[in-house]
Order: C-alpha cells, then structure tokens, then sequence
C-alpha cells in the first residue's frame, strides 16, 4: 500500500470515496467518521482515531496530499444545526459534533436571516474549512505544507447535483473540481481534464 492521499470523507453510505472518486484498491487511504470531521491537535492519553490516522498517513505513508470531503445532506451537521451537542440524547454523536461547533456558530453569525437549507448548506461548507484550519495544528502537517511536500484541500460532493467541489483558497468559493463539460455523461465526474 503505498497511497499519495489520504482522504477524510464522511461515513454516509451516499458518499464513498472509492466509487465517487473511480480509484482502485490501495489508491487512496481513507478515514471515514460523522460529518468528516478533523479535531484539532490534542496530544493527550484520550483516544484519537483520526489523529492516530492522519499521524500514520503522514508520518509513515508519506501521503503528499489531504482531502478533507464534505457532502450534501449531512445528517451529523444537520444533528449539529438542530443542537445535539446541547442535548443529552446520545452519549458519543453530541460531543463528537463539538469539534465542529465554531462551523455552526460561524453560520449562525453570518446567516441567521437565511433559511434552514441554506444554513445546512452553509454549515457543511463551513465545517469542512474548519477542519483544514485543524489540519494545520499538528505540527508535523503544518511543517510540510510550509516545505510544500503535503497539500490539504477541501472537497464537497453535491450529490443531488453529481458534482464535486473543491474549495478554492483564493476566491474563498467552493467551485467545480472537474469542468462538466470534460464530465463523463451521467456520472457528474471527468477524466483528469481540471482537476487539480
């Protein structure tokens, strides 16, 4: 197994890395969790599965790049919007949701007088920036980005569109990953035509 990504993806059945993403067994290394969620660097005797995967990736696989990927109808930041963190209903769902609470706070701020979809949409785009802001807290993936040998980016599949988006640090959008004009017909993914 030597793959060159790893990819943080959700574990909604809708949104498989492997089958959106056409990669063969081995291509990728994927950590799968509720709302695809990276908790900033906490280096303590608590148990970090993500950590512990991204310390593997990175450290061991020598992965050259980072893809945290969000996706439409997120029912853990749906879970979010609508306060299981406050609530007591469950034991390990509310306090995992926690770690993306500044998402939600953040849309809150910005886009209380938006509908509820909007905000839904909002907090999906939202969280998965939040967790490319804890990538860059553990210090073995901030040093490599600053040497340019990893890249981190953002990815939100639009599954009701077919599309996948990828953030774009300098226009502060989310924008198509692949032109749908260089798409395959019916699937909403292309080639390696625009992508980056």
């Amino acid at each position: 197994m030597s793959p060159k990504m790893l990819l943080i993806a959700c574990c909604d059945s809708r949104v498989d890395p492997a089958i959106i993403s056409d990669c063969d067994p081995g291509d990728l290394f994927v950590v799968r969790n509720v709302a695809n969620l990276v908790a900033p660097y906490t280096p303590d005797d608590n148990h970090h599965g993500v950590s512990a995967a991204l310390e593997y990736a990175v450290k061991t696989l020598a992965v050259s790049s980072i893809v945290i990927m969000g996706h439409t109808r997120c029912g853990g930041i749906e879970a979010l919007m609508n306060g299981i963190v406050e609530s007591k209903v469950t034991e390990f769902i509310g306090p995992w949701m926690r770690v993306a609470m500044k998402a939600k706070e953040r849309v809150v701020r910005h886009f209380s007088d938006h509908p509820p979809a909007f905000q839904l949409r909002a907090c999906e785009h939202a969280s998965i920036l939040l967790s490319l802001e804890n990538l860059v807290t553990y210090p073995w993936i901030r040093d490599r980005v600053a040497a340019g040998s990893l890249s981190i980016h953002g990815w939100y599949f639009d599954f009701e569109e077919g599309e996948m988006l990828a953030w774009n640090a300098d226009t502060h959008v989310f924008e198509p990953l692949v032109n749908r004009r260089d798409s395959v017909p019916g699937l909403g993914v292309g080639g390696d035509e625009g992508v980056e």
